[in-house]
Order: structure tokens, then sequence, then C-alpha cells
């Protein structure tokens, strides 16, 4: 949508959101068994800690890498449209967002289904009708919905930025690759089905920002870490408010205690 953002060409974007989805969603009965693999380094990220919050930017950023790479094979089924307001869009263009996708509403007055134009109130559109068109789609495999994925997935940020950038064009000497798979580093038994999902200059940022992997993978680490904890920043802040609160709190009640007894002594 060249009004927001400059849409890539699709000539990769079926294939390369396809395997984001499997990557990120694959089995872990066949991963487990295949073996571990290790730890990802850890990253800094700005939402980390007890004051920590969400890059407004690397939000935006991540939200563009959705749209132009992941959102055509995976839903973000338990965020709407009016929740990106939090991540810094305007009113005009979560409307404008959501009207490039169709919603089925109805009945109407001659008790027909029809579809409409999305409006910000609504879900985000998945990309299928129904499982079993994804699983169609996908030679037999379901996308998985990315809404909680950072909280699925255990190393949570850390796991998805090293998996998304753990690609090797090459196994280690040594390795058996079987046919067809791909070698990546923190994937249990580091061979995976799907290509690398993200590469340079996949996306060209709104903002300018240089569209190296790392970016993507990180911009769009970060935004799936939004999805899966929306209320994070206002849970912190309640969080601190509470703390300071008993401390100021417990400091009277010492100061009470101190008064009462020093009247008995």
């Amino acid at each position: 949508m060249d009004k927001l953002f400059h849409i890539q060409p699709s000539r990769t974007v079926a294939a390369i959101t396809l395997s984001l989805g499997l990557i990120l969603g694959a089995g872990a009965g066949s991963a487990n068994a295949a073996g571990g693999a290790p730890k990802p380094e850890k990253q800094e990220w700005s939402f980390n800690g007890m004051f920590g919050t969400f890059d407004r930017g690397a939000l935006r950023r991540g939200f563009q890498v959705y749209s132009e790479v992941c959102a055509s094979c995976h839903a973000l089924g338990l965020i709407a449209y009016r929740n990106l307001e939090d991540i810094g869009f305007s009113e005009d263009e979560i409307k404008e967002i959501a009207a490039e996708a169709e919603v089925e509403d109805g009945p109407d007055d001659e008790g027909e289904m029809y579809m409409r134009p999305a409006i910000p109130a609504d879900r985000m559109v998945p990309p299928f009708a129904n499982d079993n068109a994804a699983r169609s789609s996908n030679n037999g495999a379901l996308p998985p919905d990315l809404s909680l994925m950072v909280k699925a997935r255990i190393g949570g940020a850390d796991y998805l930025y090293g998996l998304m950038t753990g690609y090797k064009e090459d196994a280690p000497d040594g390795f058996e690759l079987s046919e067809g798979m791909n070698y990546n580093t923190y994937f249990p038994g580091h061979q995976i089905a799907m290509a690398p999902p993200l590469d340079d200059d996949m996306v060209e940022y709104a903002d300018g920002t240089p569209a190296t992997l790392q970016q993507h993978a990180r911009d769009v680490t970060t935004f799936l870490a939004w999805t899966a904890s929306p209320e994070m920043e206002e849970r912190k802040s309640l969080g601190i408010k509470t703390i300071l609160f008993l401390i100021v709190l417990t400091a009277m009640m010492y100061a009470l205690k101190k008064k009462i007894w020093a009247k008995l002594h």
C-alpha cells in the first residue's frame, strides 16, 4: 500500500511468509526428537526490565515487516486494527490499513451475508478463510497465529531473533543435512525445511532505517513481543506505582508504630 509503506513485489512473499510460520510453529515433537540447539545470544531489548518500554519506531517498522512478509500466511487473531494506535499509528492511518481488508458481515435485509471493508474495531483479518484453506495453500502445513508467539517459545524474543538470523548457507563439516532441508543454528536438530524468511533489503523502511536482515529480525521480533503483551507498559507502570505506594505506606506505619510505642515506654 503505497499510501503508508512501499510494498515490495510479491516474488517471494508467499514462500517467505510460509517459512516464517513453519519456523516459528514447527512441531515440537519432531524437533525435540532431532536433538537440542544452543541457546541464542541474549539481545538488548528496550522492553526488558522493570522500566522497559517498547521502541515506537521499532514497533512501526516491525508492523511493516509483518505486513509485507508475514501477513499473507500468518494471522494476528488477538489484535484489532484499533490496537495499532498504541504503537503510534494515527486514527486515519488505522482506518486506511483496515480498509485494505474485507470481512464478512450480515445478514442484510434479504438474509444474505456480505463482504465489507474492515473497520478499526475489527480483529485483523486472517489470510485464509479457515484452517483447511491454509493447509491447502501451504503443502499441508498450518501457519500458526503469531499473536502470542513470543510467549509460546522458550527464550521468547531472543529465540525468535536468533532463529530468524541463525541460518547458514552450508551445514558444518560432518553434519549430514537431509535433502530439501536448511541448516539453522538455533532450531532444535538444526534442520528445517523452509528457506530463510528474511534477508537484507527485503523491506524498504518508510522511515529510511537501513534494511538489514538483523534489523528486520529485530523489528518484527519487537512487534511480536508487543502483540504478545500489548498491556506490558501499563502493567509495569502500575507495578511501579504499587511498589512506591507500599514503600510510603510502610514508612508511615513504621513512624506510627514508633510514636505509639514511645508513649508506652
